[in-house]
């Protein structure tokens, strides 16, 4: 689990209803990530195994695990994830607002 501020992450807007997290996750293949929302929690875990195959003069990137947490606002829906060049991007989108005028009747107890 992560408790060192890894993967490094950003928070975008794009728009007015559009929120991209950028996770950085090089070296991960998509088979090593996940990504589940359940409820209002988003949860994107990784997890690298080493391999025995290999044999290291110098280790210095480790085979390591991560697991990012994000609480989503309710109503923000999930549209996308996508690996791109060690970045793992994670689309989400805001529902629109409502824009019906709607009118309140006053009531009177007299």
């Amino acid at each position: 689990m992560s408790v060192d501020g890894y993967p490094p992450y950003n928070i975008e807007q794009f728009g007015s209803d559009r929120i991209r997290i950028t996770l950085a996750v090089a070296g991960f293949s998509k088979h090593e990530l996940s990504v589940q929302l359940k409820g209002n929690q988003l949860t994107i875990h990784g997890d690298q195994s080493d391999d025995e195959e290999r044999f290291y003069l110098h280790r210095g990137i480790a085979a390591r695990q991560f697991q990012r947490n994000f609480v989503i606002a309710d109503g923000i829906k999930v549209i996308d994830a996508e690996l791109d060049n060690g970045l793992l991007h994670i689309d989400l989108k805001r529902p629109s607002p409502d824009l019906n005028v709607r009118i309140i009747e006053i009531n009177s107890r007299n």
